[in-house]
């Protein structure tokens, strides 16, 4: 049985992170950290756009309280408004911190960090290098744990959490190299798996963004929290579904329809194109309804705009966007210097997550913690993003709350003893569950059963919702959950069994999937990128609170959390 101090699920940005802040804390911490890809390979390093933080670089009236409303106003007065305080009042020293330890941000002339304008932000704030903003910073904490000593356990995928007694106790691993099984057990567990966007058809998402840190919280009987609420990035590469950052409409690109108008003049006439994502990506899906989207050959009545980046030049495109272009160019055969890019929303972030309080402990409920269990990054909900994020603050979150929860951790280990666990039975489980997968002798392909999951999702709780449309998705998916005992494995090896591994992604992604679309059911009313035909308006008499989702092989049971609210009150959000 393998031990460690603690042991962190997770090689991007807010697992690394965390995981270094432990070892500057205490250096004789043994730390230990899994990542079911090399951590370089984490999501992590897709982030293009680049990371928010009010350092008046560029714009001298900027402050962390405007961050603050800008975070509140956009995450629809549903964020907990003491955890935005945390985030932006930390965000200038950490951006400084990333930059003493290597990072290199794009430059101003006087040598300063550059900084850029996003999406809801009143300020010019986003910090970035390029359009490589998460690559950059990813390779930079990496080469940190190294140099700390931190044990990293690369191409392990994490099958189980031990959680006995309302506390964490360690976790039952698979080696995908040689099928080896091993149980770890630590002082403290945190999650750091990042996203569940594989759960859609079209995402921006790597194809790890399965949800398994999520479905091994809901296992154990733990809740999630506000998983209704998940962005569709307006600027998905049609069709690949693959990102344009932010950064592109930042730099000054322009949306146009099928007329070749700039259309969000109608939807957020002083944003215009950085205005939101939830308001942008209904207003490309609004225009694309109205016929006005565009077909391959330029003709009107097509499922997708144009993202117009000609007007820029090809020297500012090739210093400020250039993988950007890239993308476009290397998958759609689009040269954007000279012609638009053909863009729609795609499933892009979850604002929802394990609940955690501002110290990243994990919570039973609405009121009790667990022991020995964290999480971060954007697998948590601590809540910073409420019912939509801000773009350039979902990196912010994965490094203000890694720090942060990286010392708590260093803190909470303390003295405290290894937990005992009955190690035997939790191997014997495991490798039960693995033999019931190579044994199991139905007609179902894993390909296909996971394609039509994405195709209902999409399908019933997209960019749009009504009770209709998804209560006959909950139906849907039911009884495709149901067809998961007849699927079949072809390959029966032990080593590099890739197969094995999307059997069990595909367990978690059919209960985020129903934990995402209950909620979603439930709330009756629109809110951020929650939006409901059938319930067009914010209702905060009713729902004003965090939804919480408890999975059991019954169903889903929702409860609500109230939501923090001691700055800002909730008003009108206009742009």
């Amino acid at each position: 049985m393998l031990q460690h101090d603690v042991i962190i699920v997770g090689g991007g940005l807010a697992g690394c992170r965390a995981a270094l802040e432990i070892k500057r804390t205490d250096p004789n911490i043994d730390v230990g950290l899994i990542a079911k890809t090399h951590p370089i390979r984490s999501h992590s390093v897709a982030a293009q756009g680049g990371i928010a933080a009010s350092l008046k670089n560029v714009d001298p009236a900027d402050s962390w309280e405007a961050h603050a409303f800008d975070t509140v106003k956009g995450s629809d007065y549903l964020a907990d408004q003491d955890a935005v305080e945390i985030l932006t009042k930390e965000a200038p020293e950490v951006i400084i911190d990333l930059e003493h330890m290597g990072v290199l941000f794009s430059r101003l002339e006087d040598g300063k960090i550059a900084q850029r304008a996003f999406g809801g932000h009143s300020h010019k704030r986003t910090c970035y290098a390029a359009d490589k903003t998460g690559h950059a910073i990813l390779h930079e904490l990496v080469m940190n744990l190294r140099r700390n000593g931190v044990k990293i356990y690369d191409e392990w995928y994490v099958m189980n959490l031990i959680f006995e007694d309302n506390q964490a106790k360690g976790l039952v691993m698979l080696h995908i190299e040689t099928g080896k099984l091993e149980v770890v057990l630590a002082k403290a567990v945190m999650f750091a798996t990042g996203g569940y966007g594989r759960v859609f058809n079209t995402t921006s998402n790597d194809f790890a963004s399965t949800g398994d840190g999520l479905a091994m919280t809901a296992a154990v009987g733990l809740p999630l929290e506000d998983m209704e609420f998940v962005q569709f990035h307006p600027t998905g590469l049609f069709p690949v579904g693959v990102l344009i950052s932010e950064a592109v409409r930042g730099e000054g690109a322009y949306l146009r329809n099928s007329d070749g108008d700039r259309f969000m003049e109608k939807y957020a006439p002083k944003q215009m194109e950085l205005a939101p994502r939830d308001i942008t990506s209904r207003a490309i899906t609004l225009e694309i309804r109205a016929g006005r989207g565009i077909h391959k050959d330029g003709s009107a009545g097509g499922n997708f705009v144009h993202l117009d980046l000609t007007h820029m030049g090809k020297e500012k495109i090739m210093s400020k966007v250039p993988f950007c272009w890239e993308e476009a160019e290397r998958l759609v055969g689009i040269d954007a210097v000279v012609e638009p890019m053909p863009v729609r929303p795609t499933a892009h972030y979850s604002m929802g997550g394990i609940p955690v309080n501002t110290d990243g402990r994990v919570r039973k409920n609405g009121t009790e913690l667990t022991e020995g269990f964290f999480a971060a990054g954007e697998c948590a909900c601590v809540s910073v993003h409420g019912a939509n994020r801000l773009g350039s603050n979902s990196l912010l979150e994965c490094i203000v709350y890694g720090r942060r929860v990286g010392s708590k951790i260093a803190e909470y280990v303390g003295d405290r003893p290894l937990p005992a666990i009955n190690e035997t039975q939790y191997l014997q489980a495991a490798q039960e569950r693995i033999q019931k997968l190579m044994e199991q002798t139905g007609t179902t392909r894993i390909s296909d059963l996971r394609q039509r999951f994405q195709d209902t999702m999409s399908e019933h709780c997209g960019v749009f919702r009504t009770d209709e449309i998804m209560s006959e998705g909950i139906q849907e998916i039911q009884s495709l959950t149901a067809e998961y005992n007849d699927v079949f494995l072809d390959d029966k090896s032990t080593h590099w069994n890739t197969e094995l591994i999307e059997a069990m992604e595909l367990q978690s992604i059919l209960k985020v999937g129903e934990a995402i679309l209950t909620s979603a059911y439930k709330r009756q009313e629109s809110r951020g990128a929650h939006s409901r035909e059938d319930f067009p308006t914010r209702d905060d008499e009713k729902y004003l609170g965090h939804t919480l989702s408890f999975c059991s092989d019954d169903g889903v049971t929702i409860e609500y959390m109230p939501v923090v609210i001691d700055r800002f009150e909730p008003k009108e959000r206009k742009y």
